[in-house]
């Protein structure tokens, strides 16, 4: 089964969290098609974790948690996502500020 294009799957999450009452915004746009999406998760402006989508140990699509760790400065956030942009400039990064961001990311990117 083909994957939804990236930018139907950013619009998608953002929407749904603007339902909930909650704050999305698309920090860097990537590749429309097939652009991999970094999702920086808040809770109330507060920082909680960045989230990607990856591969379990069976081979299904999961939502791994990646960047710093342990209440980072604003700088740390700005530079892990910018960085990864640098390397990687197809990458969608995605901030959502609501309560159980990583709940939202999960529902809207792990489909199949």
């Amino acid at each position: 089964m083909a994957r939804p294009a990236s930018s139907l799957l950013v619009n998608a999450l953002i929407r749904r969290v603007f339902a909930e009452g909650g704050h999305a915004a698309v920090l860097a746009h990537g590749d429309d098609t097939a652009g991999a999406i970094l999702i920086l998760g808040l809770d109330r402006g507060e920082y909680s974790r960045f989230y990607e989508r990856g591969l379990g140990p069976a081979g299904q699509p999961t939502l791994v948690s990646c960047g710093p760790t342990d209440n980072p400065l604003v700088a740390e956030i700005r530079d892990y996502w910018q960085k990864r942009r640098v390397s990687d400039p197809d990458l969608w990064v995605v901030e959502l500020d609501v309560a159980q961001a990583e709940r939202f990311a999960a529902e809207t990117l792990l489909f199949d």
